[in-house]
């Protein structure tokens, strides 16, 4: 394998650095990344791989483009909303560099596609937004012995790390359990900065060229925290677990990171079923609520205790906000406080 003409003009900036060269881009080219997502950490990751020559790309990503994501998701735009971001992803990069070879994944990572997945890659970064993907990719890249970039964002602060590298720490290692659902909300319950993911998704990016041209030095057995409000970083050391063994994939790794569906969660489908026999009640912001809601009564889920005289009683009660989250906790506060009424919220996103 060598470079074409065409691509020596593409990367003539690299070909210049003494420490990357002709012989650096090479092994770029050749090398294979997956990348998990493509949301607001995935749009940075993607086009910085991409734009560096990484000469196979996988992008794995189930969801559809919203006008909330493009004031992170710098590579769409207000055409592309209801498009599949894998899709568009694919379509964009390909006209940045047309000497990328882009494999469309339009499905969810599970236990059941994951080791087949990443055993056709090299290396494996983590785009996602939620706890379930994360200990599934670690798990899956311990197994498949995959170096697996890590990058996590919230609200104003963000972290990188790389896992499973030359059997250095997994991500196990320096989070043992997940955290509870309720006490980790997302960017669709509180909000993120939007050139954060753009920095973390940047800086995960240059964790796979580095290890790709085996330069500098990798973030192994390391995390990177970084501050937006008062631009701190800092890098700290964790120790790998060698008690903690990773043989198989957890069939179920929602329940694993304790998100279960429970009686009183029903789905959009199931909420049709119910005929209208019900009343709605809203939980979140007042803005969110002014952007788009579904009906019924508003009460943030942050007044609902003293506010709960103004629910009526005789009849079923939805409780519905972003991703479910809030609604779960708004059904539990009631039935602290009394409430005899069937209450349900949904677990599912409604928007």
């Amino acid at each position: 394998m060598s470079l074409t003409r065409e691509e020596r003009k593409q990367y003539d900036r690299h070909i210049l650095l003494d420490e990357i060269g002709e012989k650096g881009q090479l092994k770029l080219k050749k090398a294979r990344v997956l990348v998990i997502g493509a949301g607001g950490l995935g749009c940075a990751i993607l086009q910085y791989l991409t734009a560096a020559g990484i000469g196979t790309i996988g992008v794995i990503d189930d969801d559809v483009i919203e006008q909330s994501n493009l004031q992170r998701q710098i590579l769409y735009t207000i055409d592309d909303v209801g498009k599949s971001k894998a899709a568009t992803t694919i379509k964009r990069l390909s006209r940045l560099n047309p000497f990328i070879n882009f494999h469309l994944f339009q499905e969810k990572l599970n236990s059941k596609n994951a080791i087949e997945l990443f055993n056709d890659y090299d290396i494996i970064v983590d785009g996602s937004d939620n706890f379930p993907t994360r200990y599934l990719a670690n798990d899956a890249a311990v197994i498949t012995n995959k170096p697996l970039v890590y990058g996590a964002i919230f609200k104003f602060e963000g972290q990188v790390s790389v896992f499973n590298y030359k059997g250095s720490a997994t991500y196990r290692c320096l989070y043992p359990t997940s955290p509870d659902p309720k006490d980790s909300p997302n960017c669709s319950d509180i909000g993120v900065l939007g050139v954060l993911p753009g920095i973390i998704g940047s800086l995960q990016a240059n964790e796979v060229i580095k290890m790709v041209c085996g330069i500098g030095n990798v973030l192994s057995n390391q995390l990177l925290t970084y501050n937006m409000l008062t631009m701190q970083q800092m890098v700290l050391t964790y120790k790998k677990n060698t008690s903690i063994e990773i043989n198989e994939l957890n069939p179920d790794y929602n329940y694993a990171c304790g998100i279960k569906v429970d009686d009183y969660g029903i789905t959009k489908n199931q909420l049709k079923a119910l005929h209208e026999n019900y009343d709605l009640l809203d939980v979140r912001e007042l803005h969110e609520r002014e952007l788009h809601h579904i009906g019924g009564h508003h009460i943030p889920l942050s007044e609902l205790e003293k506010r709960s005289s103004e629910i009526t009683t005789d009849r079923d009660l939805v409780v519905y906000c972003k991703s479910g989250i809030r609604s779960k906790k708004a059904v539990q506060i009631l039935k602290q406080i009394g409430f005899k009424n069937t209450l349900f919220y949904l677990n599912d996103s409604i928007f």
